[in-house]
């Protein structure tokens, strides 16, 4: 069974267990919304009144963008937007408990329903909920009213946007949602005040393949007015199938008090996760009151065990070395409102790049990102948000404090994630501090195999460090599990070493620096691919048991006239060269690499590199043999997995280069590059990444425009302004006009609520039209 068809099962077999169960209620709140930017003397306090009329405000839905940006973004929107939304609640709500739950809204915000206050907020990455049961009126129109404020905050941090290395953008940019239940319920973790607290936390105390257990706490809280005997039904499934089951004994709740149920399951031949092996399970929550169904819920969890021995890793007693990469969750123009197919498409290219780890830097991102790690398998580590800055102040404290509690009852239950990072990241944190936030962290998360990480080698269970902070701490200094957190960019780009940048003229090194654009040609992307080669040779002399590069796309750095251009893609999600490096890494049975980075052109470099995973390269020059050879064998190669084939070339003919490798001795795959020729045609592609579009949902995807020529080849040389039309439920997003670089255009399309066929037609002067249809399917 293929990945759709076993999501379209489960998707089947859960929509059962909930029409049969009618306990609980989980609805997308995501439409139907009003926004509004305000003026900077604008007086907003009548925005939250029922009597005021925003029928002249923009309608949108979410996830929303406060503020379209152009692609470089120096100088972006700070201030106040409001959100409100009428909505009618039914009339069999009146006994019931109603939450409501954003996944995140930026920066300060506070939330109002039918005119009052019911809670304010801080802080932009993590879920803002809210029990709003005394404030509704079941059976009439209900007005929410939502004030954001993206505006510098000495509580929240990071540094001033005028001094971050990246934009923190305005909005509700991720989904909400209406959530109902009975009185007696499975409680929310944000909402509980227990330390490692609230809804379910599974954990895996024994993990083998032959038996493992699964430990299951679940939060029940009695808010009626009666004693309630309730016991707890807990079913794992794994795909379509019942794998284990347990009921609870029966326990008397009194009103107003609560109780945690936890049960042991064991799970026979348990099917273990791991990047190679990423098997997902189900656990379906089933709470029964007085002989009767009051509650359900349905948790995604992983089997699995992360253990340090000697400080290397062990993934399931399998001693494993990770390669990965850091992300911001930046998209151009929209900013952070991306779809959650568009959260998996990049998680999607990540895994696809060769790499198995992520560190999430340098905040929380969204929840479908995470739910993407799982089902790919890469492993991550979870951050607070913190960069560069800390308040000497309990009300800053106390927030950190607090964000580290919450994104471990978020995301405590995601298989993938290896350890929290609760550091404030290039942050000269007092002692004290960092000793709080790791206790914590850890009575949040107890169990043996949780660990917390920080880039200070005190306290913390994992040391993150940045290669280019080595030579002023080596790692063989701090005897306990080390990773290289960053490298590949800033020690080929400055002389100081990262910490406070704004201050320092960086004396930039154009042509040897990792950050290049694809525009800046072949030379300069070799330069990059370079870099990173020497970089991660290098990370394999220190005792790391993994090593993540900075970073995997281009984004913007809010100060800065110009993108961070040190992204293994284009902040389009174009690859450069130096992707190709890192996909060869892999081992061929996850897929055979031979990739050419070369444009083939007269202004080509005439050392050919080939990346690639098989054991030997042949080259072939218009049919005509220029050798077989095996991987380069030099100081930056040493330790790698699969070096690359570099050949020399005397000079330079057009035509074609072609590529073939071999394995034990066997063809295995080719690779080819043309020169290219006069521009004749032009080619439309869409990036799908594993998810085609749906409707309903502000999906967002990129389409691509390639000028070629006869052969198909790309002119890298080509840099036109391309006209791009959409015809059916769909937008274009760009603020900027659309142009070619390194001979390819990007569109950024937004898709509508309809279903069926959108088509997009590009046009360029001298050029045929082209047009590509998408199928755009139900959410």
């Amino acid at each position: 069974m293929n990945q759709k068809s076993f999501y379209i099962s489960i998707l089947l077999v859960l929509s059962s267990f909930f029409l049969f169960a009618q306990t609980s209620d989980k609805q997308n709140f995501n439409q139907d919304w009003k926004f509004k930017l305000l003026d900077e003397n604008e007086v907003d306090k009548i925005y939250s009144e029922i009597s005021f009329d925003a029928t002249e405000w923009s309608s949108v839905s979410l996830p929303h963008s406060a503020h379209i940006e152009p692609l470089v973004v120096n100088d972006q929107w700070q201030g106040v937007c409001w959100y409100r939304k009428v909505f009618k609640l039914p009339a069999s709500y009146k006994d019931k408990k109603v939450f409501l739950e954003f996944e995140a809204a930026m920066n300060t915000s506070g939330f109002c329903i039918n005119g009052k206050l019911v809670t304010e907020h801080m802080g932009g990455y993590l879920p803002v909920v809210m029990d709003i049961s005394e404030y509704m009126h079941p059976g009439e129109e209900n007005l929410i009213a939502v004030r954001l404020d993206n505006t510098d905050n000495p509580i929240t941090g990071p540094k001033p946007l005028r001094i971050l290395d990246y934009n923190t953008y305005g909005g509700l940019y991720r989904n909400a949602w209406l959530i109902t239940k009975n009185k007696v319920h499975i409680t929310h973790p944000n909402l509980a005040e227990k330390v490692a607290g609230g809804g379910i936390f599974i954990t895996t105390p024994t993990v083998e393949n032959k038996q493992s257990d699964v430990h299951v706490k679940t939060h029940i809280l009695n808010e009626s007015i009666q004693v309630k005997s309730v016991k707890v039904q807990q079913t794992i499934l794994f795909k379509e199938e019942q794998v284990a089951e347990v009921v609870s004994k029966e326990v008397k709740i009194e009103p107003g008090s609560d109780f945690d149920f936890k049960t042991n399951l064991e799970v026979n031949d348990a099917a273990l996760w791991s990047p190679d092996s990423p098997a997902l399970y189900h656990l379906k929550t089933l709470v029964i009151a007085d002989g009767e169904e009051v509650d359900s819920e349905l948790t995604r969890f992983g089997i699995r065990s992360f253990k340090f021995k000697e400080n290397q890793l062990y993934i399931n007693g399998k001693k494993t070395f990770l390669r990965g990469v850091n992300r911001h969750q930046e998209y151009p123009f929209i900013g952070y409102a991306l779809s959650d197919n568009a959260q998996y498409r990049d998680a999607k290219k990540i895994k696809d790049g060769g790499f198995d780890y992520i560190r999430l830097s340098h905040y929380p991102h969204s929840s479908a990102f995470m739910d993407a790690c799982d089902e790919l398998g890469l492993v991550v580590i979870d951050a607070i948000s913190g960069w560069q800055y800390y308040n000497d102040s309990d009300d800053f404290r106390n927030y950190c404090y607090r964000s580290a509690e919450q994104l471990i009852r978020r995301d405590r239950n995601h298989p993938s994630v290896l350890a929290w990072e609760v550091s404030l990241n290039e942050t000269q944190m007092p002692l004290f501090f960092m000793e709080e936030i790791h206790k914590r962290a850890h009575a949040e998360d107890p169990r043996p195999d949780a660990y917390t990480c920080g880039w200070k080698p005190e306290v913390y269970d994992i040391y993150l460090q940045a290669r280019q902070h080595r030579l002023l701490h080596p790692p063989h200094d701090y005897p306990k599990p080390y990773s290289v957190s960053e490298y590949g960019d800033w020690e080929y780009y400055s002389s100081n070493a990262g910490l406070n940048q704004h201050h320092f003229d960086k004396q930039t090194r154009y042509e040897t620096s990792s950050r290049q654009a694809r525009g800046f040609g072949e030379a300069r992307l070799l330069q990059q691919a370079t870099n990173v080669q020497e970089a991660h040779n290098d990370n394999l002399n220190t005792p790391a048991y993994s090593d993540s590069y900075w970073v995997m796309y281009d984004y913007n750095r809010g100060y800065h006239d110009d993108l961070e251009l040190s992204g293994l893609m284009d902040i389009y999600r174009l690859p450069k060269f130096a992707y190709y490096f890192y996909q060869s890494q892999r081992a061929p049975e996850d897929g055979i690499v031979c990739q050419l980075a070369t444009y083939w052109t007269e202004e080509s470099p005439l050392g050919v590199s080939v990346y690639s995973n098989c054991d030997e390269i042949e080259l072939f020059l218009n049919g005509r043999s220029l050798g077989r050879q095996k991987p380069d064998q030099n100081k930056i190669s040493n330790n790698l997995a699969h070096p690359p084939f570099t050949f020399n070339i005397e000079k330079f003919e057009a035509g074609e280069l072609k590529a073939i490798g071999f394995i034990k001795g066997e063809k295995a795959t080719e690779g080819i590059v043309k020169t290219p020729q006069k521009a004749t045609a032009l080619k439309l592609w869409i990036d799908e990444s594993g998810k085609a579009p749906v409707s309903g949902c502000n999906d967002v995807l990129f389409v691509y425009i390639a000028a070629v020529d006869v052969n198909g080849t790309v002119i890298p040389g080509y840099s036109e302004l391309i006209d791009l039309k959409i015809e059916g439920e769909a937008t274009i997003v760009n603020s900027d006009p659309i142009k070619a670089e390194a001979g390819i255009a990007t569109a950024l399309i937004q898709i509508g609520d309809q279903t069926g066929e959108v088509t997009v037609i590009a046009s360029a002067s001298g050029l045929s039209n082209v047009n590509i249809a998408l199928n755009v399917q139900n959410q």
